[in-house]
């Protein structure tokens, strides 16, 4: 970062609404402002649903309607994910088919817009690419396994070291925002949830905590590499 300025790093609060629709209008705002001094825009990424905004445009999906957010919440709290699963394979079974069905957010997401609007949200997605009047190279950079690996266990005992657990305990009272729903906070969340509130953690369950932040990120950067090498 000391090389080059960044864009789109610590730029929004925790508690401010900001989705991917939001994203792609800022996102090519900033391209077009680049490109008036630069040849050449650098993206680093990242979600994929971020990258094909970027490239080809989201459509702009509506708000759920009023009290919706909060039934499927509902739902999912008592009934568990099986339930808001079985939702979506009876309304969009095309995107039952291709979502993460581990993934409780973007299941509901998708719930709301499909409700919403009274259309499947995979034919609302699944529009043409819009142009963009700019050329785009995918490049992916490639690692070593093992290396990438230690490379992500190296990160996460660094992070941990200057202060991730105290990080963690400063927004535990937003635990419920989707933007906290991300490794690194989850896992110390899901340890506190029981009791209601932060509390220092034994030895034993800060490593029981590491070690389940660099399993999930792992599992994160695979399902990245495996998206990107079909895109490349």
């Amino acid at each position: 970062m000391a090389a080059a300025k960044h864009h789109f790093i610590a730029c929004r609060s925790a508690v401010e609404p900001y989705n991917v629709y939001d994203y792609e209008q800022e996102a090519l705002a900033c391209i077009e402002k680049l490109f008036q001094t630069h040849d050449t825009v650098v993206a680093v990424g990242g979600s994929g649903l971020y990258i094909d905004a970027l490239r080809q445009g989201i459509s702009l999906l509506p708000d759920p309607a009023p009290g919706l957010r909060e039934e499927l919440q509902k739902k999912l709290r008592e009934e568990g994910i099986g339930s808001l699963r079985t939702m979506l394979r009876i309304l969009d079974p095309d995107y039952y088919f291709r979502v993460d069905l581990a993934n409780g957010v973007r299941i509901q997401r998708a719930l709301e817009v499909t409700l919403t609007a009274g259309i499947p949200y995979s034919q609302l997605v699944n529009q043409p690419a819009r142009p963009r009047p700019f050329e785009i190279t995918v490049e992916v950079i490639h690692r070593d396994r093992d290396e990438l690996r230690w490379r992500i266990d190296t990160r996460v005992t660094q992070m941990l070291e200057e202060g991730l657990e105290e990080e963690a305990a400063s927004v535990f009272h937003l635990r419920h925002l989707n933007t906290l729903n991300t490794v690194g906070y989850k896992e110390f969340f899901a340890l506190w949830e029981a009791n209601g509130e932060p509390f220092v953690l034994t030895e034993v369950q800060r490593q029981a905590v590491a070690t389940a932040i660099k399993l999930n990120t792992w599992h994160y950067a695979k399902k990245q590499l495996t998206w990107l090498k079909k895109k490349a």
